[in-house]
Protein backbone atom coordinates (compact mmCIF):
# COMPACT_ATOMS: atom_id res chain seq x y z
CA UNK A 1 0.00 0.00 0.00
CA UNK A 2 1.40 3.33 -1.21
CA UNK A 3 1.45 6.83 1.38
CA UNK A 4 -1.36 7.94 -1.42
CA UNK A 5 -3.49 4.84 -0.61
CA UNK A 6 -3.29 5.33 2.96
CA UNK A 7 -3.65 9.20 3.00
CA UNK A 8 -6.65 8.98 0.99
CA UNK A 9 -8.17 5.80 3.33
CA UNK A 10 -7.17 8.46 6.24
CA UNK A 11 -8.93 11.27 4.72
CA UNK A 12 -12.13 9.31 3.37
CA UNK A 13 -12.38 7.69 7.08
CA UNK A 14 -11.82 11.67 8.83
CA UNK A 15 -14.62 12.66 6.30
CA UNK A 16 -17.00 9.67 7.46
CA UNK A 17 -16.36 10.46 11.30
CA UNK A 18 -17.49 13.93 10.57
CA UNK A 19 -20.63 13.35 9.18
CA UNK A 20 -21.27 10.85 11.70
CA UNK A 21 -20.82 13.44 14.72
CA UNK A 22 -22.99 15.98 12.91
CA UNK A 23 -25.63 14.36 12.59
CA UNK A 24 -25.53 13.01 16.61
CA UNK A 25 -24.53 16.30 17.74
CA UNK A 26 -28.15 17.07 15.85
CA UNK A 27 -29.40 13.85 17.38
CA UNK A 28 -28.50 15.62 20.68
CA UNK A 29 -30.19 18.68 20.13
CA UNK A 30 -33.03 16.80 19.67
CA UNK A 31 -32.78 15.10 22.95
CA UNK A 32 -30.48 17.20 25.08
CA UNK A 33 -32.01 20.14 26.64
CA UNK A 34 -28.77 21.63 27.98
CA UNK A 35 -27.73 20.96 23.84
CA UNK A 36 -30.40 22.73 23.21
CA UNK A 37 -29.61 25.96 25.24
CA UNK A 38 -26.29 25.70 24.10
CA UNK A 39 -26.82 26.34 20.57
CA UNK A 40 -29.74 28.74 21.69
CA UNK A 41 -27.20 30.71 23.62
CA UNK A 42 -24.62 30.90 20.98
CA UNK A 43 -27.52 31.77 18.06
CA UNK A 44 -28.55 34.67 20.66
CA UNK A 45 -25.42 36.08 21.02
CA UNK A 46 -24.86 36.09 17.03
CA UNK A 47 -28.12 37.81 16.58
CA UNK A 48 -27.16 40.62 18.79
CA UNK A 49 -23.83 40.70 17.79
CA UNK A 50 -25.48 41.07 14.00
CA UNK A 51 -27.95 43.73 15.19
CA UNK A 52 -25.36 45.85 17.07
CA UNK A 53 -22.66 45.36 13.99
CA UNK A 54 -23.00 49.53 13.14
CA UNK A 55 -22.20 50.22 17.23
CA UNK A 56 -19.49 48.29 17.57
CA UNK A 57 -17.90 48.68 14.08
CA UNK A 58 -18.94 52.28 13.33
CA UNK A 59 -18.03 52.54 9.55
CA UNK A 60 -19.97 55.37 8.28
CA UNK A 61 -16.87 57.92 9.03
CA UNK A 62 -14.77 55.74 6.23
CA UNK A 63 -17.11 57.61 3.53
CA UNK A 64 -17.06 55.44 0.18
CA UNK A 65 -15.66 52.36 1.76
CA UNK A 66 -18.31 52.25 4.31
CA UNK A 67 -21.26 50.07 2.35
CA UNK A 68 -18.49 47.28 1.14
CA UNK A 69 -16.94 46.79 4.39
CA UNK A 70 -20.28 46.53 5.56
CA UNK A 71 -21.05 43.88 3.62
CA UNK A 72 -17.93 41.80 4.24
CA UNK A 73 -18.55 42.41 8.02
CA UNK A 74 -21.80 40.36 7.25
CA UNK A 75 -20.35 37.78 5.68
CA UNK A 76 -17.39 37.21 8.35
CA UNK A 77 -20.38 37.14 10.68
CA UNK A 78 -22.73 34.81 8.84
CA UNK A 79 -19.53 32.38 8.02
CA UNK A 80 -18.82 32.68 11.85
CA UNK A 81 -22.46 31.75 12.89
CA UNK A 82 -22.26 28.60 10.52
CA UNK A 83 -18.84 27.93 11.45
CA UNK A 84 -19.95 28.16 15.18
CA UNK A 85 -23.32 25.87 14.55
CA UNK A 86 -20.92 23.06 12.67
CA UNK A 87 -18.43 23.51 15.85
CA UNK A 88 -21.17 23.22 18.32
CA UNK A 89 -22.75 19.96 16.28
CA UNK A 90 -19.25 18.15 16.27
CA UNK A 91 -18.44 18.69 19.49
CA UNK A 92 -22.02 17.56 20.97
CA UNK A 93 -21.67 14.70 18.46
CA UNK A 94 -18.84 13.16 20.16
CA UNK A 95 -17.01 12.36 23.91
CA UNK A 96 -14.53 14.63 25.13
CA UNK A 97 -10.76 13.40 24.70
CA UNK A 98 -11.56 11.23 21.79
CA UNK A 99 -8.07 13.06 20.34
CA UNK A 100 -6.15 12.27 23.62
CA UNK A 101 -7.75 8.98 23.18
CA UNK A 102 -6.53 8.33 19.34
CA UNK A 103 -2.90 9.35 20.62
CA UNK A 104 -2.98 6.88 23.54
CA UNK A 105 -4.13 4.45 20.99
CA UNK A 106 -1.26 4.72 18.39
CA UNK A 107 0.86 4.60 21.62
CA UNK A 108 0.15 1.53 22.23
CA UNK A 109 0.33 0.38 18.68
CA UNK A 110 -3.15 -0.70 18.11
CA UNK A 111 -3.11 0.53 13.96
CA UNK A 112 -4.19 -0.73 10.80
CA UNK A 113 -2.44 -1.41 7.93
CA UNK A 114 -3.15 1.90 6.33
CA UNK A 115 -1.34 4.02 9.87
CA UNK A 116 -5.25 4.56 11.01
CA UNK A 117 -5.92 4.55 14.79
CA UNK A 118 -9.87 3.01 15.98
CA UNK A 119 -12.35 5.68 16.70
CA UNK A 120 -14.07 6.83 19.97
CA UNK A 121 -17.11 7.67 19.40
CA UNK A 122 -18.97 6.99 22.39
CA UNK A 123 -18.21 7.29 26.30
CA UNK A 124 -20.88 6.68 28.73
CA UNK A 125 -22.09 4.66 31.64
CA UNK A 126 -23.00 1.22 31.65
CA UNK A 127 -27.01 1.17 32.49
CA UNK A 128 -26.47 -2.53 33.70
CA UNK A 129 -23.25 -2.02 35.69
CA UNK A 130 -22.93 1.59 36.85
CA UNK A 131 -19.47 1.23 37.58
CA UNK A 132 -18.31 0.48 34.45
CA UNK A 133 -18.17 3.04 31.37
CA UNK A 134 -18.43 1.97 27.68
CA UNK A 135 -15.66 3.33 25.51
CA UNK A 136 -17.31 2.90 21.55
CA UNK A 137 -15.08 2.56 19.02
CA UNK A 138 -15.02 2.36 15.67
CA UNK A 139 -12.12 -0.19 15.33
CA UNK A 140 -10.62 0.92 11.86
CA UNK A 141 -10.81 -3.32 10.71
CA UNK A 142 -8.73 -3.79 13.71
CA UNK A 143 -10.14 -7.42 15.11
CA UNK A 144 -11.16 -7.70 18.36
CA UNK A 145 -8.60 -10.48 18.96
CA UNK A 146 -5.59 -8.31 18.56
CA UNK A 147 -7.42 -5.81 20.97
CA UNK A 148 -7.36 -8.39 23.18
CA UNK A 149 -3.79 -9.07 22.79
CA UNK A 150 -2.96 -5.80 23.34
CA UNK A 151 -4.71 -5.38 26.31
CA UNK A 152 -2.26 -4.95 28.96
CA UNK A 153 -1.08 -1.87 26.40
CA UNK A 154 -4.62 -0.12 26.53
CA UNK A 155 -4.52 -0.69 29.88
CA UNK A 156 -1.80 1.02 30.67
CA UNK A 157 -2.62 3.91 27.63
CA UNK A 158 -5.83 5.27 28.99
CA UNK A 159 -5.08 4.31 32.44
CA UNK A 160 -8.17 2.29 32.75
CA UNK A 161 -8.85 -1.71 33.74
CA UNK A 162 -10.77 -3.87 31.69
CA UNK A 163 -13.56 -5.95 32.47
CA UNK A 164 -14.10 -6.82 29.27
CA UNK A 165 -14.41 -5.99 25.36
CA UNK A 166 -17.02 -7.12 23.01
CA UNK A 167 -18.28 -6.36 19.42
CA UNK A 168 -21.35 -4.21 19.21
CA UNK A 169 -23.78 -3.52 15.70
CA UNK A 170 -22.63 -6.69 14.51
CA UNK A 171 -18.83 -5.44 13.87
CA UNK A 172 -19.12 -2.21 13.36
CA UNK A 173 -18.15 -1.20 16.69
CA UNK A 174 -16.10 -2.38 19.52
CA UNK A 175 -17.10 -1.78 23.80
CA UNK A 176 -14.56 -1.68 26.04
CA UNK A 177 -16.11 -1.96 29.46
CA UNK A 178 -14.03 -0.48 32.33
CA UNK A 179 -12.96 1.57 35.41
CA UNK A 180 -10.64 4.14 36.12
CA UNK A 181 -7.08 2.45 37.32
CA UNK A 182 -7.68 4.17 40.78
CA UNK A 183 -11.06 2.02 40.92
CA UNK A 184 -9.31 -1.45 40.65
CA UNK A 185 -10.51 -4.18 42.55
CA UNK A 186 -9.29 -3.74 46.24
CA UNK A 187 -6.96 -6.95 47.27
CA UNK A 188 -9.11 -7.79 50.19
CA UNK A 189 -13.04 -7.83 50.53
CA UNK A 190 -14.44 -9.51 53.80
CA UNK A 191 -17.73 -11.47 53.38
CA UNK A 192 -20.78 -10.39 54.80
CA UNK A 193 -24.21 -12.41 55.87
CA UNK A 194 -25.90 -10.04 53.09
CA UNK A 195 -24.11 -11.33 50.43
CA UNK A 196 -25.88 -14.79 50.85
CA UNK A 197 -28.05 -15.07 47.76
CA UNK A 198 -31.60 -15.48 48.17
CA UNK A 199 -31.94 -17.22 44.79
CA UNK A 200 -32.47 -20.92 44.67
CA UNK A 201 -28.81 -22.50 44.65
CA UNK A 202 -26.68 -19.39 43.62
CA UNK A 203 -23.08 -19.37 45.17
CA UNK A 204 -21.49 -15.60 45.33
CA UNK A 205 -17.39 -16.10 44.81
CA UNK A 206 -16.34 -12.00 45.28
CA UNK A 207 -16.76 -9.07 43.16
CA UNK A 208 -15.79 -8.29 40.02
CA UNK A 209 -15.25 -5.04 38.17
CA UNK A 210 -19.05 -4.95 36.62
CA UNK A 211 -20.46 -6.31 40.21
CA UNK A 212 -20.45 -9.35 42.26
CA UNK A 213 -19.78 -13.02 40.70
CA UNK A 214 -21.68 -15.78 41.37
CA UNK A 215 -22.31 -19.14 40.04
CA UNK A 216 -25.44 -20.78 39.74
CA UNK A 217 -25.47 -24.62 40.45
CA UNK A 218 -28.75 -24.96 38.72
CA UNK A 219 -27.53 -24.02 35.55
CA UNK A 220 -23.72 -24.89 36.00
CA UNK A 221 -23.42 -27.94 38.13
CA UNK A 222 -20.15 -28.17 38.74
CA UNK A 223 -16.72 -25.84 39.41
CA UNK A 224 -12.81 -26.18 38.75
CA UNK A 225 -10.84 -23.99 40.92
CA UNK A 226 -7.20 -23.77 40.40
CA UNK A 227 -4.02 -21.93 41.93
CA UNK A 228 -0.88 -21.97 43.23
CA UNK A 229 -0.02 -22.24 47.02
CA UNK A 230 -1.18 -18.96 48.76
CA UNK A 231 -3.76 -18.01 45.51
CA UNK A 232 -6.81 -18.11 47.93
CA UNK A 233 -8.06 -20.91 46.79
CA UNK A 234 -8.66 -23.02 49.44
CA UNK A 235 -10.68 -19.84 51.01
CA UNK A 236 -12.75 -19.64 47.87
CA UNK A 237 -13.58 -23.47 48.30
CA UNK A 238 -14.66 -22.98 51.96
CA UNK A 239 -16.49 -20.10 50.86
CA UNK A 240 -18.30 -21.99 48.51
CA UNK A 241 -19.08 -24.54 51.04
CA UNK A 242 -20.36 -22.58 53.84
CA UNK A 243 -22.75 -21.06 51.13
CA UNK A 244 -24.08 -24.81 50.21
CA UNK A 245 -24.36 -25.71 54.21
CA UNK A 246 -26.41 -22.45 54.85
CA UNK A 247 -28.62 -23.55 52.10
CA UNK A 248 -29.54 -26.80 53.56
CA UNK A 249 -27.29 -29.08 51.18
CA UNK A 250 -25.13 -32.32 51.86
CA UNK A 251 -22.00 -32.31 52.02
CA UNK A 252 -18.67 -34.62 51.64
CA UNK A 253 -15.21 -33.26 51.93
CA UNK A 254 -12.08 -35.29 50.26
CA UNK A 255 -9.14 -33.83 51.79
CA UNK A 256 -6.13 -36.30 51.48
CA UNK A 257 -4.01 -34.12 53.92
CA UNK A 258 -5.29 -35.58 57.21
CA UNK A 259 -8.02 -33.14 57.78
CA UNK A 260 -5.69 -30.32 58.84
CA UNK A 261 -7.23 -27.54 56.52
CA UNK A 262 -10.53 -28.09 57.85
CA UNK A 263 -11.39 -27.34 61.56
CA UNK A 264 -13.50 -29.69 63.78
CA UNK A 265 -16.38 -27.44 62.55
CA UNK A 266 -16.12 -28.85 59.21
CA UNK A 267 -15.77 -31.98 60.93
CA UNK A 268 -19.11 -32.06 62.65
CA UNK A 269 -21.09 -30.41 59.72
CA UNK A 270 -19.89 -32.33 56.83
CA UNK A 271 -19.30 -35.84 56.07
CA UNK A 272 -15.23 -36.07 55.89
CA UNK A 273 -13.18 -38.77 54.06
CA UNK A 274 -9.34 -39.23 54.19
CA UNK A 275 -9.06 -42.03 52.41
CA UNK A 276 -8.90 -43.62 48.85
CA UNK A 277 -11.26 -46.27 49.71
CA UNK A 278 -13.34 -44.35 52.31
CA UNK A 279 -13.78 -41.96 48.88
CA UNK A 280 -14.92 -44.70 46.25
CA UNK A 281 -17.78 -45.63 48.87
CA UNK A 282 -18.62 -42.24 49.52
CA UNK A 283 -18.83 -41.67 45.43
CA UNK A 284 -20.15 -44.94 44.67
CA UNK A 285 -23.21 -43.75 47.40
CA UNK A 286 -23.83 -40.78 45.56
CA UNK A 287 -23.85 -42.30 42.88
CA UNK A 288 -26.43 -45.17 43.74
CA UNK A 289 -28.67 -41.43 45.02
CA UNK A 290 -28.39 -40.15 41.21
CA UNK A 291 -29.64 -43.51 40.03
CA UNK A 292 -32.56 -43.65 42.54
CA UNK A 293 -33.78 -39.77 42.00
CA UNK A 294 -33.29 -40.75 37.94
CA UNK A 295 -36.16 -42.92 38.90
CA UNK A 296 -38.50 -40.96 41.35
CA UNK A 297 -37.97 -37.88 38.58
CA UNK A 298 -39.05 -40.35 35.93
CA UNK A 299 -42.14 -41.69 37.83
CA UNK A 300 -43.09 -38.04 39.10
CA UNK A 301 -42.56 -37.01 35.28
CA UNK A 302 -40.01 -33.93 36.31
CA UNK A 303 -36.99 -32.95 34.35
CA UNK A 304 -34.92 -31.83 38.08
CA UNK A 305 -34.57 -31.25 41.54
CA UNK A 306 -36.32 -27.70 41.62
CA UNK A 307 -39.39 -29.07 39.44
CA UNK A 308 -39.48 -32.42 41.75
CA UNK A 309 -39.67 -30.26 44.85
CA UNK A 310 -42.59 -27.76 43.32
CA UNK A 311 -44.80 -30.86 41.95
CA UNK A 312 -44.20 -33.30 44.52
CA UNK A 313 -43.79 -31.00 47.41
CA UNK A 314 -40.79 -33.94 48.64
CA UNK A 315 -37.69 -32.33 49.92
CA UNK A 316 -34.27 -33.89 48.31
CA UNK A 317 -30.77 -31.85 50.03
CA UNK A 318 -28.72 -31.50 47.19
CA UNK A 319 -24.63 -33.13 47.45
CA UNK A 320 -21.66 -31.44 47.18
CA UNK A 321 -18.60 -33.22 46.85
CA UNK A 322 -15.62 -31.29 47.22
CA UNK A 323 -12.16 -32.30 47.13
CA UNK A 324 -9.54 -29.65 48.21
CA UNK A 325 -6.76 -31.25 46.00
CA UNK A 326 -7.82 -33.40 43.36
CA UNK A 327 -4.49 -34.32 42.29
CA UNK A 328 -3.79 -36.22 45.62
CA UNK A 329 -6.51 -38.62 44.74
CA UNK A 330 -5.81 -39.03 40.60
CA UNK A 331 -2.80 -38.93 39.69
CA UNK A 332 -1.35 -41.94 38.96
CA UNK A 333 2.48 -41.64 39.25
CA UNK A 334 4.19 -44.62 40.74
CA UNK A 335 0.77 -46.60 41.85
CA UNK A 336 0.77 -50.57 42.02
CA UNK A 337 -1.63 -52.06 39.41
CA UNK A 338 -4.33 -52.74 42.80
CA UNK A 339 -3.75 -48.57 42.94
CA UNK A 340 -4.43 -47.47 40.01
CA UNK A 341 -7.41 -49.65 39.59
CA UNK A 342 -8.85 -47.90 42.35
CA UNK A 343 -7.87 -44.43 41.09
CA UNK A 344 -9.91 -45.63 37.67
CA UNK A 345 -12.67 -46.48 39.95
CA UNK A 346 -12.64 -43.27 41.61
CA UNK A 347 -12.43 -41.76 38.24
CA UNK A 348 -15.45 -43.60 36.88
CA UNK A 349 -17.88 -42.19 39.90
CA UNK A 350 -16.67 -38.76 39.17
CA UNK A 351 -16.99 -38.83 35.67
CA UNK A 352 -20.47 -39.92 36.23
CA UNK A 353 -21.60 -37.30 38.52
CA UNK A 354 -19.72 -34.13 36.38
CA UNK A 355 -22.22 -35.63 33.05
CA UNK A 356 -25.48 -36.31 35.21
CA UNK A 357 -25.22 -34.26 38.49
CA UNK A 358 -26.68 -31.52 37.13
CA UNK A 359 -30.25 -31.97 36.90
CA UNK A 360 -30.56 -34.28 40.09
CA UNK A 361 -28.56 -31.80 42.27
CA UNK A 362 -25.53 -33.72 42.61
CA UNK A 363 -22.29 -31.53 42.03
CA UNK A 364 -18.75 -31.19 42.16
CA UNK A 365 -16.35 -28.34 43.39
CA UNK A 366 -12.56 -29.63 42.36
CA UNK A 367 -9.74 -27.92 43.49
CA UNK A 368 -5.81 -28.64 42.45
CA UNK A 369 -2.65 -26.64 42.55
CA UNK A 370 -0.70 -29.51 40.09
CA UNK A 371 0.56 -28.18 37.23
CA UNK A 372 0.06 -32.06 35.40
CA UNK A 373 -2.14 -32.16 32.47
CA UNK A 374 -2.56 -35.64 32.84
CA UNK A 375 -4.43 -34.95 36.68
CA UNK A 376 -7.77 -34.28 35.37
CA UNK A 377 -9.06 -36.33 32.42
CA UNK A 378 -11.08 -34.75 29.92
CA UNK A 379 -14.45 -36.91 30.73
CA UNK A 380 -14.29 -35.21 33.93
CA UNK A 381 -12.93 -31.55 32.41
CA UNK A 382 -14.87 -31.47 29.91
CA UNK A 383 -18.32 -31.31 31.93
CA UNK A 384 -17.24 -28.22 34.03
CA UNK A 385 -18.15 -25.58 32.32
CA UNK A 386 -17.27 -23.10 35.26
CA UNK A 387 -13.70 -22.39 36.37
CA UNK A 388 -11.29 -20.06 38.50
CA UNK A 389 -7.99 -19.43 38.30
CA UNK A 390 -5.66 -17.51 40.75
CA UNK A 391 -2.23 -17.22 40.52
CA UNK A 392 -0.48 -19.37 38.80
CA UNK A 393 2.27 -19.98 36.21
CA UNK A 394 1.39 -20.94 32.02
CA UNK A 395 0.90 -24.47 32.84
CA UNK A 396 -1.84 -24.69 35.49
CA UNK A 397 -3.32 -21.77 33.87
CA UNK A 398 -3.80 -23.56 30.74
CA UNK A 399 -5.10 -26.82 32.70
CA UNK A 400 -7.82 -24.95 34.49
CA UNK A 401 -8.55 -22.31 31.93
CA UNK A 402 -7.26 -24.03 28.86
CA UNK A 403 -5.06 -20.80 28.18
CA UNK A 404 -2.85 -19.37 29.80
CA UNK A 405 -4.67 -16.16 30.53
CA UNK A 406 -4.39 -16.24 34.33
CA UNK A 407 -0.51 -16.36 34.28
CA UNK A 408 -0.11 -12.45 33.23
CA UNK A 409 -3.48 -11.24 34.39
CA UNK A 410 -3.67 -12.49 37.85
CA UNK A 411 -1.31 -10.52 39.93
CA UNK A 412 1.09 -12.59 42.26
CA UNK A 413 1.06 -10.09 45.31
CA UNK A 414 -2.71 -10.38 46.01
CA UNK A 415 -4.24 -13.49 47.55
CA UNK A 416 -7.51 -14.23 46.37
CA UNK A 417 -7.56 -12.87 42.71
CA UNK A 418 -9.37 -14.99 40.56
CA UNK A 419 -9.72 -15.14 36.59
CA UNK A 420 -12.66 -16.68 35.04
CA UNK A 421 -12.89 -19.00 31.79
CA UNK A 422 -15.12 -16.06 30.13
CA UNK A 423 -11.96 -13.67 30.94
CA UNK A 424 -13.99 -12.08 34.06
CA UNK A 425 -11.44 -11.12 36.94
CA UNK A 426 -12.60 -11.15 40.17
CA UNK A 427 -11.56 -10.45 43.86
CA UNK A 428 -12.97 -13.29 46.00
CA UNK A 429 -14.63 -12.56 49.41
CA UNK A 430 -12.68 -13.16 52.68
CA UNK A 431 -14.17 -16.02 54.79
CA UNK A 432 -13.28 -16.17 58.42
CA UNK A 433 -13.95 -20.13 58.62
CA UNK A 434 -14.34 -19.40 62.65
CA UNK A 435 -17.68 -18.40 61.97
CA UNK A 436 -19.40 -21.14 60.72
Amino acid sequence: MTQTDRDGIQRRTEFRHLRRRFWAGLGAVKHNSNARYLLGAFLLGMCLLWMLRKVLFPLDTLGTLARPLDGLLQLSLLALTVLGVMGILLSLGGPQGSLKTREALRKAGLTNHAGEVPILVAKAQDKDHPRLTVWTFDPCGIPLEEWEDKQSRLEAALNITIARMSWAMGRERICLYAVPAKGDLPERLLWQESYLSPASFVLVLGEGLAGPVTVDLTRVPHVLLGGSTGSGKSVLLKLLLMQALRKGAQVAIADFKGGVDFPDTWHRRCRMCFQEEDLLDLLTELVEELENRKKLFRRAECPNLDRYHQVTGVYLPRWIFACDEVAEVLDKTGLSKEEKELVSQIESKLATIARQGRAFGIHLILATQRPDANILPGQIKNNIDFRACGRADNVLSQIILDSADAAPRVPKEIPGRFLLLDGTLFQAYWFDENEL
